[in-house]
């Protein structure tokens, strides 16, 4: 989520890959920058789709130094008819081991540019902040957050009901997760079929994690009584893997329960932990994801990978749809590469679980690093598109070396092209914008706007006083614009894509 690029090791960067497809910025022309560029993306209609940023929380907005925007969750909190946004910043302009780091919501309104701020929790408590949930923990009607922190814990705020905006929210540390590791991932599900959430939550075991550590767990947890008490969390291990890096619930197999399904980067897999049902005992069996295919290939692969075609898929982000429209959920992802590349892929699901999942290329990002995705009808032509976003390398506290192979931090959304009629099907990427600094971790797709077209909210690291939460309003205009408009007068500055 926020790790460094020089931390993610051999098996997290393992070969760059250079598909050609379509794009907005083809041609031997001179570079363009992606965000003034014309859009070529059009709705059903013939109207063409560019995109607005607007600003939600930042340090001008908000006052607090929020750093390293990370995971992101809209709900209602307080009842009032009106979409909040939690959010989670670990302050990672370095990694230095500070226990600093903000946990955010931004209280909605009746207009989607008006915010109500309000910090959750600074400091240790909420140190090098990563991910965040929310359900209704206790019971109340009213939702609660459940924070991942990586130095070093889970932390649950109980949601105070009608006083949300201005009270101070209960919180407790469990004993059974503090000082464990390093917790990067945190979902909320009920897995047990009771009624009442569960926790599920992946340890990478540090914030620096190595493709050599010895394994740590993929758990969820049981809350057996009050949850302000920290007794009441029980853990139950589904797992133990090298840098485990995601547990996403999902009823994978629509059999009516939710599974899990964990994801390592050191080991390059993807693992699905089948829900055997309310009275099974263990709950969960572990069954290993076999794919076919890859998109990477001879010396772009890892060392230790090339004699094998192997996909390189770590689960590092995850989205789950019906893609191919065959009634059973398939996996959005992207396949690790050697040096700079990310490929996107969907894996198709087979009839049984013990059947192999087909891998499609869906994009390549070259020469940039995506990370973020979801996925969403952006065009309104009742198929599923992919929206992605991207790291930057370099300083984050200034803009250097702007040269168009510089990986950037990246906005890019791709077009489905209708793979349910034909899976090789190419997607067309459309690029919103190519800013030097810039880390789009997750998205969260939502009319924000109530103009019935789709948006997107998202958090934005790695850029200093520009970190921050944001959305995406989705434009369309009868005629060609700007592929992006950027929120502030002054930003880090766009630069194109290589010819």
């Amino acid at each position: 989520m926020g790790t460094p690029l020089s931390l993610l090791g051999a098996a997290a960067l393992a070969g760059a890959i250079f598909l050609i497809l379509p794009t907005e910025t083809t041609g031997a022309a001179a570079p363009v920058n992606v965000a003034t560029a014309l859009t070529r993306a059009q709705a059903p209609d013939g109207k063409y789709i560019s995109w607005r940023e607007h600003r939600v929380d930042d340090e001008a907005l908000g006052g607090v130094d929020i750093r390293g925007g990370d995971g992101l969750k809209i709900a209602d909190l307080d009842k009032d008819g009106y979409a909040d946004i939690v959010s989670v910043h670990e302050a990672d302009t370095e990694y230095d081991g500070v226990l600093h780091g903000h946990i955010r919501i931004a209280f909605g309104t009746k207009s989607p540019d008006r915010w109500v701020l309000k910090t959750l929790a600074q400091g240790p408590e909420a140190a090098a902040a990563e991910d965040v949930t929310v359900a209704d923990i206790d019971g109340d009607g009213y939702l609660d957050v459940v924070a991942a922190v990586e130095l070093a814990h889970l932390i649950y705020f109980q949601n105070p009901g009608r006083g949300a905006r201005t009270q101070t929210w209960k919180r407790v540390i469990p004993p059974v997760v503090d000082h464990r590791g390093s917790y990067i991932r945190v979902f909320a599900a009920d897995l047990d079929g009771d009624g009442k959430p569960e926790i599920v939550a992946a340890n990478k075991a540090a914030q620096a994690p190595k493709v050599t550590q010895p394994p740590s767990a993929i758990s969820w947890f049981k809350i057996a009584g009050p949850p302000l008490d920290g007794a009441s969390w029980v853990e139950h291990e589904l797992a133990k893997v090298v840098w485990p890096i995601n547990s996403q619930p999902v009823d994978l197999d629509r059999d009516g329960d939710i599974d899990v399904i964990g994801g390592s980067v050191a080991e390059g897999r993807i693992m699905l932990f089948e829900n055997m049902g309310k009275s099974a005992s263990p709950l969960f069996r572990e069954r290993p994801i076999t794919i076919s295919g890859t998109s990477v290939f001879g010396d772009d692969r890892p060392a230790d990978r090339r004699g094998d075609t192997r996909a390189l898929i770590s689960g590092f982000n995850m989205e789950f749809t019906d893609l191919n429209g065959d009634g059973r959920l398939d996996i959005v992802t992207w396949e690790f590469t050697r040096l700079v590349g990310r490929s996107i892929v969907w894996l198709e699901q087979p009839a049984s679980l013990d059947g192999v999942w087909k891998l499609h290329p869906i994009g390549d990002y070259a020469p940039d690093l995506a990370v973020g995705i979801a996925v969403g009808d952006i065009d309104g032509d009742g198929l599923m598109d992919v929206m992605t976003g991207g790291y930057s390398f370099g300083p984050r506290d200034k803009d250097t070396d702007l040269t168009p192979t510089a990986i950037s931090g990246r906005l890019a959304w791709f077009r489905n092209p209708g793979v349910a009629a034909n899976p090789a099907a190419a997607w067309t990427r459309h690029d919103i914008s190519r800013r030097r600094r810039g880390m789009y971790d997750q998205f969260v797709p939502r009319d924000m706007d109530g103009d019935g077209d789709l948006d997107f909210a998202t958090t934005r690291g790695n850029s200093l006083t520009y970190d921050g939460v944001l959305w995406l309003e989705q434009v369309r205009t009868r005629a060609p614009a700007p592929a992006f408009r950027q929120a502030r007068k002054v930003d880090s500055p766009e630069v194109p894509l290589p010819n």
